[in-house]
């Protein structure tokens, strides 16, 4: 049996049959006051996690918690994270340091886009990028030092999108450099990024090679994907696992509610792969949509 079938196997049976997690298991899912988020947090309290519900705003986030609550998930917390906020990221890291002491899951889910299915604008790229990348970037760096790894893998998951594939974008340069992963660097990531800013700030961005489809969500996924392989990479066999899931075009508000499944769906799928068993967990790979049998290498 192929190391893809093994994965397909473990994934598609029950996720309890290899239950190594425990109540005692932190699990942060950020941008989780409704939708992927939501839903994620939800199963993982199922499960019989300790799940840190974050979001941006307090009383949706609050109310989140209160409804989990409701029907039974005690083990569900709440703590404000702003994702574009530096000052926010260090103050919630203090906070779960003190109240759990460290974490073994964090899901970065929480992203903005500011265009509808039909509209590509890139007016407020400076804030997709700032949430979407940077955000998350700063989080995991920031939490690095309080992922408990003796006692099993620590996992990151990183919630992206097919529109940040290398293959999106026609700017062979910078494809080429995100390409080479014995030059890959954050230096080289972010320099990207200032590129694509500086000709959104000239008004070049178009001819530019940039994708095409929602520009700066898309720019924002492909850094993030490609920061990710450098985590994966730098990490790799020390306790720490790194991946990224492109849900697919999923019902939530970032869609308008349109798409081909539920938040529900992505959730479980996400669930899935974040609670493979040590010795089934990939490192570095890109999960596509409701089929965990589809991915590649980040």
């Amino acid at each position: 049996m192929t190391s893809k079938q093994e994965l397909l196997v473990h994934l598609s049976s029950s996720t309890t049959s290899n239950r190594w997690w425990s109540s005692e298991t932190v699990a942060v899912v950020t941008g989780a006051n409704r939708g992927i988020g939501f839903a994620l947090v939800k199963r993982l309290a199922e499960l019989g996690l300790t799940v840190v519900l974050t979001c941006r705003d307090a009383s949706r986030g609050e109310k989140a918690v209160e409804s989990l609550r409701t029907q039974g998930h005690q083990q569900v917390h709440f703590h404000c994270l702003d994702m574009a906020d530096p000052s926010s990221i260090y103050a919630f890291v203090s906070w779960l340091g003190e109240a759990f002491g460290g974490l073994d899951i964090l899901v970065n889910n929480a992203a903005v886009s500011f265009n509808d299915i039909h509209e590509n604008s890139v007016e407020h790229a400076d804030v997709v990028i700032r949430t979407n990348y940077y955000g998350p970037k700063l989080l995991i760096q920031a939490l690095l030092p309080l992922f408990r790894r003796s006692n099993s893998v620590s996992r990151i998951l990183n919630i992206s999108s097919r529109l940040g594939l290398l293959r999106k974008m026609s700017n062979s340069i910078m494809r080429e450099r995100l390409e080479d992963e014995e030059r890959l660097s954050e230096e080289c990531i972010d320099f990207m990024i200032d590129r694509f800013l500086k000709d959104v700030k000239s008004g070049v961005w178009k001819e530019e090679g940039w994708p095409k489809v929602w520009t700066d969500y898309s720019v924002s996924k492909l850094a993030l994907n490609a920061y990710s392989r450098l985590l994966a990479m730098n990490h790799e066999g020390n306790g720490l696992s790194v991946n990224c899931f492109c849900p697919g075009f999923t019902r939530t508000s970032m869609t308008g509610g349109k798409g081909n499944h539920s938040a529900e769906a992505a959730a479980n799928i996400g669930a899935q792969i974040v609670l493979l068993p040590h010795d089934k967990l990939p490192n570095g790979k890109f999960f596509v949509g409701s089929n965990p049998f589809l991915y590649s290498k980040l």
